[in-house]
């Protein structure tokens, strides 16, 4: 029987899986993209044979799923904590943006971005359609308190506006005026959705 370094068998092998979607992520983080994500490469950086990692994950897309739903709590946390600090939903809604801006700051989005492009397995598609939704639902509970009639419209268009800062922002331009900037515009357009006073 091979040594454990755990109390049992069970916490052995959750030991051993959470050391290999560590790996994982820390590969995504590194190299920026999913391509790197071999077994070979997460067994060497765990210490374990490449054979071994075939009796925690079938295949490629289900190990990167994994780091999918180990990312989102923590990021779904970041954003809901600064929003929950906030005193009203316009100010919620800046939080949103500016907790997006600065998981890209903190190098969290090269996670995600390097799982863009590697979309291909259903498991994939699946952990990562879950994590979007988790990470809108803070800002549709904010237009709704606002009296948003389309929430979900609305949370969608101003996804698009944060995903234009979060490209910019990768491709180089100053953290504080562009996050800035996209949060003034995220807070103009809430004029569109408050209901009138007549």
């Amino acid at each position: 029987m091979p040594k454990i370094s755990a109390a049992t068998v069970a916490d052995h092998r959750a030991q051993q899986r959470r050391a290999l979607v560590t790996a994982a992520r820390e590969l995504l983080e590194t190299e920026g993209d999913a391509a790197a994500v071999t077994f070979t490469a997460v067994a060497r950086r765990t210490g374990l044979a490449r054979n071994s990692v075939y009796k925690y994950f079938a295949d490629r897309a289900e190990l990167l799923a994994a780091v999918v739903q180990e990312s989102t709590p923590r990021w779904t946390e970041r954003i809901t904590a600064a929003m929950a600090a906030a005193d009203t939903p316009e100010l919620r809604v800046a939080a949103y943006v500016r907790a997006q801006c600065e998981l890209v700051r903190d190098g969290e989005h090269r996670i995600a971005r390097a799982l863009a492009g590697d979309r291909d397995a259903a498991a994939l598609r699946e952990a990562a359609g879950h994590a979007h939704h988790e990470l809108l639902a803070p800002l549709l509970q904010a237009l709704t308190d606002l009296g948003d009639t389309s929430p979900e419209l609305t949370a969608r268009l101003l996804q698009g506006l944060v995903n234009a800062a979060v490209t910019a922002l990768e491709s180089g331009a100053p953290y504080h005026p562009t996050t800035n900037r996209t949060t003034t515009l995220a807070v103009a357009a809430l004029t569109a959705v408050r209901p009138s006073a007549d």
